[in-house]
């Protein structure tokens, strides 16, 4: 395969999917839930468990906004199409690594949280060639751990509150880079 053909594949999920941003955007809003969750009167257990659980609505809220905004999951003829969906399926692997942190620190969960699902966007950058999603998966886990080492236990709801700023700032930076590159592939169809 030429690197030309895996640049264009790339562009062609990049600009099918619009470079997961439905995603994305659900990910700020079911974030901003947990940011909430994280101010209520109730043991760090308990608020980590609802963490958890209210995370279980991303790929229904992403499906929502997939038919919104007019994303396409699925490109069948397009052989990178797959990966995506590894890629994602990873982070699963670091869940073991959530649930030691749930059993003897639940307050710090969602810090833990946060850092696993901000690393995880870092293949993304490859995949949808994208550099936002490497500079935001580093933002992410570094400035979760900065804000949670600066709070205390009980302000941990600053941890998902930044999680959102970054998701909506990325949200914003992929809106704009998809435009771009929707805008720079109409002119070279038409010289083909």
């Amino acid at each position: 395969m030429k690197k030309q053909d895996l640049k264009a594949l790339k562009l062609e999920l990049a600009i099918n999917a619009k470079s997961g941003i439905d995603f994305i955007i659900s990910a700020s809003i079911i974030w901003s839930i947990i940011a909430y969750i994280w101010t209520l009167p109730i043991e760090p257990f308990a608020k980590s468990i609802h963490t958890f659980y209210i995370g279980m609505i991303m790929l229904p809220l992403a499906f929502l906004l997939s038919k919104i905004l007019k994303t396409q999951w699925n490109t069948k003829t397009n052989p990178l199409q797959p990966l995506g969906m590894w890629l994602n399926v990873a982070q699963l692997f670091y869940f073991p690594f959530l649930f030691f942190v749930l059993k003897d620190n639940p307050d710090y969960f969602v810090m833990t949280y946060v850092i696993i699902t901000g690393a995880h966007f870092f293949p993304y950058a490859w995949f949808y060639d994208e550099i936002g999603y490497a500079i935001f998966a580093g933002i992410i886990s570094a400035g979760a751990l900065v804000v949670a080492m600066n709070v205390n236990p009980a302000q941990m709801f600053y941890v998902p509150l930044f999680m959102v700023g970054c998701l909506t700032m990325l949200s914003f930076w992929l809106l704009i880079v998809n435009r771009r590159k929707r805008l720079d592939v109409k002119p070279n169809i038409a010289q083909i």
